[in-house]
């Protein structure tokens, strides 16, 4: 009861039981955060705008740290760039200790172990994120805390954010839906002869006018399997395969739809619809409580019987703040992790990015990929729309 009281007062913006068990299965007594995506989850969504496309500064770069200590949320604080107290003013952080001094790697490495040492925990098990904090923040933390012990809190934080509040799914199901609305857009518009780059140039505006940050644009054109941009035009009977992040308020949507410039012949739509069998096959194990090797699994048996087998292939993943995150569940394919949840149940609440992939070798790239949210019962598709062939050109 105290423990909701003393949340409740503070306005944390996220489950403190959840990540104080998670602490205690890891090992770690106080949490050091340091990666732009896991500050801002524990400061509710905020990012300072200042640092958002950029890192560097001078000699060093913009380093937010959160600092929490297991059950103890009153003892929290945030390191932050100076520049920051201005926006401490206007809506103040739920942190009880704010820190608005840094410039630098060294000058937030400084105060959060100062503030370590205020509340009696240098000597404590330290969590951090190693691919996320620089060497020199390291070395510092190593030599002002001598009777400390660093522990990877990489995968606690993981899933800390792998269940998604009704916010967070809200933010997820927009972007997605934002973004399916921009890439329809940007297939309507395109003509003959119109480029990948201006293709992509196009994305970005519709994209940005609807409210989202636009991240990327993986587009091919006709036969051809390279996704860069380029003055390569689109001709009259060719496919086009637009696959784009973008996020709002700092969620991700990551979808690919298809597009063709006149009609689909037989062919493309056998194509597509082989495609599609395989998503739908992965669907149909989507749900809370079932395995998630077993959405890998029917997926990967359904596509192992489809005549396109030798030049496609099928990927799933948890998305949200980042484009992969928990549940992690194919090993090293394509990106390099472990898919250590493939054995694990599904949550209500956790997102997939799920997409079948061919190459084919006259028609080019044919994709799909799609964002659901796992329900008690089944999913939800988030941006379920143009999921056939779309037509260019008006």
């Amino acid at each position: 009861m105290m423990q909701e009281e003393n949340d409740l007062a503070l306005d944390v913006p996220f489950d403190t039981e959840r990540l104080d068990r998670l602490m205690e299965e890891a090992g770690i007594d106080v949490l050091l955060a340091t990666s732009k995506h896991n500050t801002q989850y524990l400061l509710g969504g905020y990012k300072f705008i200042f640092f958002a496309a950029m890192d560097a500064i001078g000699h060093s770069r913009y380093l937010p740290i959160v600092v929490y200590e297991k059950g103890r949320p009153e003892r929290a604080a945030y390191v932050a760039n100076r520049m920051e107290g201005g926006e401490h003013q206007n809506n103040p952080f739920w942190t009880p200790a704010f820190h608005p001094a840094a410039w630098g790697t060294l000058d937030a490495t400084r105060m959060a172990v100062e503030h370590l040492q205020k509340i009696g925990r240098a000597g404590a098990r330290i969590g951090i994120e190693p691919a996320f904090l620089p060497v020199d923040a390291y070395q510092l933390l190593t030599a002002r805390l001598e009777g400390a012990s660093f522990v990877d809190a990489t995968g606690t934080l993981e899933r800390l954010r792998a269940i998604k509040t009704s916010a967070e799914l809200d933010k997820l199901r927009l972007a997605s839906e934002l973004i399916t609305d921009s890439m329809l857009a940007t297939i309507a518009w395109a003509r003959e002869g119109t480029t990948k780059t201006e293709i992509i140039e196009r994305l970005r505006r519709e994209e940005t006018e609807r409210g989202l940050t636009f991240e990327y644009c993986l587009l091919t054109l006709g036969a051809s399997h390279n996704r860069a941009a380029s003055p390569q035009a689109w001709a009259r009977g060719e496919v086009l395969s637009i696959d784009s992040g973008g996020n709002y308020q700092g969620y991700i949507g990551d979808l690919c739809r298809m597009g063709v410039l006149g009609e689909p012949d037989a062919e493309l739509q056998d194509l597509l619809a082989e495609v599609e069998a395989v998503q739908q096959a992965a669907f149909s194990k989507v749900r809370a409580g079932a395995l998630g090797g077993d959405v890998i699994a029917h997926a990967q048996e359904t596509l192992k019987a489809s005549p396109v087998a030798d030049f496609t292939d099928f990927f799933a993943h948890g998305i949200g703040l980042i484009t992969h995150e928990v549940p992690f569940l194919v090993t090293n394919h394509p990106v390099t992790y472990e898919g250590v949840d493939a054995a694990r149940p599904l949550e209500a609440g956790m997102v997939l990015s799920v997409e079948t992939t061919m190459l084919h070798p006259t028609r080019g790239f044919i994709k799909l990929e799609d964002t659901v949210a796992v329900t008690a019962d089944g999913y939800e598709m988030f941006g379920d729309r143009g999921r056939g062939w779309n037509r260019g050109g008006g």
